[in-house]
């Protein structure tokens, strides 16, 4: 491929997605926008990539965007980038504002606007979800995700940090990224019951713990422990029922599956990992590089696992969650 491609945003999550389209698409041209231009400079140089202050001043057709910005800026920069005939990928959005509007322009305009889900690209989600969909039966899952907010990016101010603002704190990412698959192995969520609190003394207005009763519309039911208190980076899950035990603590080597009739434990081998030492041990490369080369096939007419309509409900169900006593 050697279209132009913008990247807008150029933190870790900006660099991360240039890495993929070097290693996806290494004959295509990239160009940032950021507005620290320290920043911007440094990547520049980085990664040999253009700069750009503003979408009037590149000259050469944009072919899709990527915006890795703070998530209160998203909707606007959708905008625009659908306007400038571009197709968009947009990382996790955590609020729903102009939905309806950007994914109409999406359509008038016959461009792709494209959501991230990472954990949906994983191997480990992927089995998981086969395994589920294969076992008719009601099930019972117990997961905790926890990370100290401060220890998600420790080379940024926490303040300056969109994970530090009440309307897109960690605790609300953390449900982002994990009840997209939640829903999709167990299905829709028809009741709630939460629990919620302080246990730090960090400078933040909103909970630090969530402990959350999901009940399905099958009968599944499980509970979600999301936290920015746990000093060890946690991902821990298992799902069960008389005729099927899994457990999985978050790597591709962690995932475990019992016999139910032998009693015999087997762990389920995943090849395909690829890890940062930039990140923790449960961040898979693999799974961005995946979602990337997803997007573009949805451009090329592939039907989108996940999208912006599927999100809306996600996001409504957090806003219940959030708004639960």
């Amino acid at each position: 491929m050697k279209e132009t491609i913008l990247v807008i945003g150029l933190g870790s999550m900006g660099q991360r997605r240039i890495r993929m389209l070097r290693s996806l698409y290494p004959g295509c041209k990239i160009i940032g926008m950021d507005n620290n231009q320290g920043r911007a400079e440094k990547v520049r140089q980085e990664y040999e990539i253009d700069l750009c202050h503003d979408l009037a001043d590149i000259q050469a057709s944009i072919y899709a965007a990527f915006i890795c910005t703070s998530p209160e800026s998203h909707h606007k920069l959708i905008r625009m980038c659908l306007l400038n005939d571009c197709h968009v990928f947009t990382e996790i959005n955590l609020l729903d504002k102009d939905y309806e509007e950007n994914m109409k322009l999406a359509n008038m305009q016959n461009k792709t606007l494209f959501l991230s889900s990472t954990q949906l690209y994983k191997d480990e989600i992927q089995h998981i979800l086969r395994q589920t969909r294969k076992n008719k039966d009601k099930k019972i899952y117990i997961y905790h995700v926890g990370q100290y907010l401060s220890d998600w990016h420790p080379w940024d101010q926490l303040s300056e940090f969109f994970i530090s603002k009440k309307a897109t704190n960690g605790c609300r990412e953390l449900m982002a990224i994990e009840l997209p698959w939640i829903v999709t192995a167990f299905g829709r969520v028809v009741n709630t019951v939460v629990t919620k609190g302080n246990f730090t003394h960090l400078d933040i207005e909103f909970p630090d713990i969530y402990m959350i009763h999901l009940i399905h519309e099958d009968g599944s039911t499980g509970t979600i422990v999301i936290d920015v208190v746990s000093r060890k980076a946690v991902r821990k899950l298992e799902v069960y029922n008389e005729n099927m035990y899994i457990s999985w603590n978050g790597t591709p080597d962690s995932l475990i599956e019992q016999d139910v009739q032998s009693r015999q434990e087997q762990t389920v081998a995943f090849e395909d990992y690829i890890h940062d030492q930039r990140y923790g041990e449960f961040i898979n490369e693999a799974a961005y590089l995946k979602e990337v080369e997803e997007f573009f096939a949805v451009v090329n007419g592939k039907k989108p696992i996940y999208d912006f309509a599927k999100d809306q409900e996600i996001i409504h169900l957090i806003n219940a969650i959030e708004g639960a006593l």
